[in-house]
């Protein structure tokens, strides 16, 4: 018997409408990961976010992907209305478990169509690049990432890879003049530094993350990758778990600076 995404599309729109953990039952839970992606799409379609406004991008770094169970990243979609811009203001209590990652984002200028694909074919049809953060949540139960194991990495793929939020700056027209494997980038709270990484961390350049993501199960599943889409090409550093309301702000050398505060 084929597997129906439907309803663990149903019962994670549930969960994260009343704030309860993204737990599946087993007789719905995706045993795959590519029935992880088959919800996913199910829940884009039932919101009427076909074509998404975006895509994230985790696990670019071996130690996530050993320990979320996965032999390579994985990919969320993104709704727009969870595009905000740098400066937003986001209620702490509205969050479950936040975090903040330190991302690279990106918006395409030219449709990428699924399949294999270069790095340079992947910067050609690149727009803009741009410091951003990535709120993410720990939807799954034990601090810090939650309960893997009992949870499932498929489940996790099917709850946009622990999504809530992209913050984005405004990119510098001359992008394409920097090294973007090079550029440091930092995150702070609250005025204190707390990590640090390089654009090469993500994969070894960050537009071979979108080279990887056009090739991805998400791209097949969503027909492609297309114009106007952002990209938030994954964390440099590691989550930074909020316990409090606080300011965050990410900086990349060359991008400019973003911020976000949790009141």
């Amino acid at each position: 018997m084929s597997y129906d995404p439907v309803p663990a599309a149903i019962a994670l729109e549930e969960a994260r409408r009343t704030g309860a953990e993204s737990s599946l039952a087993d007789a719905i839970r995706p045993a795959t990961l590519e029935e992880g992606v088959a919800v996913q799409f199910e829940r884009a379609r039932r919101s009427g976010a076909v074509p998404p406004a975006g895509y994230k991008i985790g696990a670019t770094t071996k130690r996530m992907q050993d320990y979320l169970g996965l032999t390579g990243p994985a990919a969320g979609y993104m709704v727009a209305a969870n595009l905000l811009p740098s400066g937003t203001r986001i209620p702490y209590a509205s969050l479950r478990g936040p975090g903040a990652e330190c991302e690279i984002g990106l918006r395409l200028a030219q449709d990428i169509p699924f399949g294999p694909c270069t790095q340079e074919a992947a910067a050609a049809a690149v727009g803009e690049v741009f410091a951003a953060i990535e709120i993410v949540e720990n939807r799954y139960g034990t601090p810090p990432l939650g309960d893997l194991a009992r949870i499932g990495t498929p489940t996790l793929v099917a709850d946009q890879v622990y999504h809530r939020a992209a913050i984005l700056s405004a990119g510098p027209a001359n992008w394409r003049d920097l090294d973007l494997a090079a550029i440091p980038g930092r995150v702070a709270v609250d005025g204190m530094q707390r990590a640090a990484g390089h654009g090469r961390d993500l994969l070894g350049h960050p537009l071979a993350a979108l080279a990887w993501l056009a090739g991805s199960p998400t791209a097949a599943a969503f027909g492609g990758l297309k114009a106007g889409q952002v990209v938030m090409l994954g964390s440099v550093t590691p989550p930074i778990w909020l316990d409090r309301p606080c300011h965050v702000s990410v900086v990349f050398d060359g991008l400019g600076e973003v911020t976000v505060t949790l009141t």
